[in-house]
């Protein structure tokens, strides 16, 4: 059967549309493109619309073809997504593949469901397990019947604040640029309405009956004065209170000195490091090496192993259950809560302000997208990572057949209609080309791509979702 069905996407079947992908844990939505684009490009299934786009492209006047920048040269599947999902997260990733690249933007603006883990007892710069601690709080009280009566707060409209402490720009400037530059905090944060539709604990661990757990490291105490002024600058502009402005120029003036600090042992280190000549670190660098080559990577006939993607692993692995934990006794509660919301909308933000509600501090541990629009982890528009690597033969069937529940439907799904116009009316300033450098990917804040032939990315700076 399979066999078959390749068969005739060789004949000419041209395959484009929009399907999803579960996207694994610690890797970029970019490098998803990345890896389906090198496994498309040579296959029999997308031969056709190779074919179809060199044929265009042969038409192309001189003056389009000078047009085309060196980037777009290169003959590739062309595909886009529809709203970038954060490397600890998982879950559904909106694919576009040819024409189907110019239907992404009508997910901008659609609903999502997401499930994520919730950590007690502890806050971090980043909101989430991989960021560094910032303050611990008494957790002992904390009970799901606590923990329910805080959440009716966060349930229909209200603005929300967006992660202080991570890529998202400020007057222009990621905010932790603030912190390393001395720079004045901005006294006005953007907020945002969002619209949360379903809210509820769908699992709760008590003490003791889970593994996940906080962050081992703990921030400076200069860098803990930073994120702290900037909290204050928040939780007062939410509450329309005026901030505390003694703690804020006390913040600012100590991070200013860390600066300034850093920046003479930088400086220290570099002139000692320029003591030592070239022939000398030859001559450490022979004999540590004892005269022998570089020893190769472990592998038949010592061949290395193919380097993964950049935007591979960019998350540490959750801990392992035999590793310690860093608390004594049986440790905070945790649960899983269930959402449905608008985009734009920041699931670390409400653990964090669920933490912060509670009053002992609260991460996100983990975070799954299972949908957006009518695309639902584990149905058949959206297909398993792993089959991508499986080969043509499992994913070609499979890639045809989510293709076609797209192209085939009668009408455009009732949510993806509401939001083409809506999208329409976004400003250019919050739609993302693809030569721009992508900033830290939030779940929640995705903007897809214009569609192209290729993808780049830098791994972003801080380690947030």
């Amino acid at each position: 059967m399979r066999l078959n069905k390749l068969v005739r996407m060789v004949d000419g079947k041209i395959l484009e549309g929009v399907f999803a992908i579960n996207k694994p844990v610690g890797m970029s939505s970019y490098q998803v493109i990345r890896d389906c684009q090198n496994v498309f490009d040579p296959s029999a299934a997308f031969a056709p619309l190779l074919a179809r786009e060199k044929s265009l492209r042969e038409k192309e006047s001189q003056y389009q073809k000078r047009r085309r920048s060196k980037v777009k040269q290169d003959l590739r599947v062309k595909m886009g997504h529809g709203g970038t999902l954060d490397p600890l997260a998982s879950g559904v990733l909106i694919l576009g593949v040819g024409k189907g690249t110019k239907a992404l933007s009508n997910f901008l603006l659609c609903t999502k469901t997401y499930e994520t883990v919730v950590v007690f007892g502890a806050s971090t710069d980043t909101y989430d397990r991989v960021g560094k601690i910032i303050k611990k709080g008494d957790y002992k009280g904390v009970t799901r019947e606590v923990v329910e009566e805080a959440l009716k707060g966060f349930r229909g409209k209200y603005r929300q604040m967006p992660p202080l402490y991570s890529a998202l720009k400020m007057e222009g400037k990621p905010l932790y640029e603030y912190a390393r530059e001395g720079k004045p905090i901005p006294r006005e944060i953007e907020t945002r309405e969002v619209d949360v539709t379903e809210l509820e604990i769908s699992e709760w661990y008590e003490p003791g009956t889970h593994n996940h757990r906080w962050p081992v490291e703990e921030a400076g105490q200069a860098e803990k004065n930073v994120i702290g002024a900037v909290w204050e600058v928040a939780k007062s502009q939410t509450a329309g209170e005026k901030p505390d402005e003694a703690k804020i120029e006390k913040a600012e003036q100590e991070t200013k000195a860390l600066e300034d600090f850093s920046s003479k042992k930088r400086e220290a280190e570099e002139r000692v490091d320029d003591l030592v000549s070239d022939e000398q670190r030859a001559a450490k660098k022979a004999k540590a090496n004892d005269g022998k080559a570089e020893p190769m990577m472990s592998g038949a006939l010592g061949v290395k192993a193919p380097p993964k993607g950049k935007g591979s692993d960019l998350i540490p692995p959750p801990p392992g259950p035999d590793e310690p934990f860093p608390w004594e006794g049986k440790g905070p509660p945790a649960c899983k809560i269930r959402m449905t919301v608008t985009s734009g909308f920041y699931v670390r933000s409400l653990c964090h302000d669920l933490g912060e509600k509670i009053g002992c501090g609260a991460m996100m541990a983990e975070l799954a997208r299972t949908r957006q629009g009518q695309f639902i982890l584990g149905t058949d528009n959206c297909m398993e990572y792993d089959d991508i690597l499986k080969g043509e033969q499992v994913w070609a069937s499979k890639i045809e057949s989510a293709l076609d529940l797209w192209n085939n439907q009668d009408a455009k799904p009732a949510e993806a209609k509401s939001t083409e116009a809506a999208a329409k009316e976004v400003p250019a300033a919050e739609v993302k080309t693809e030569t721009e450098k992508p900033t830290q990917e939030e779940a929640g804040n995705q903007e897809p791509p214009k569609e192209t032939g290729q993808v780049k990315e830098e791994v972003p700076k801080d380690t947030a979702a």
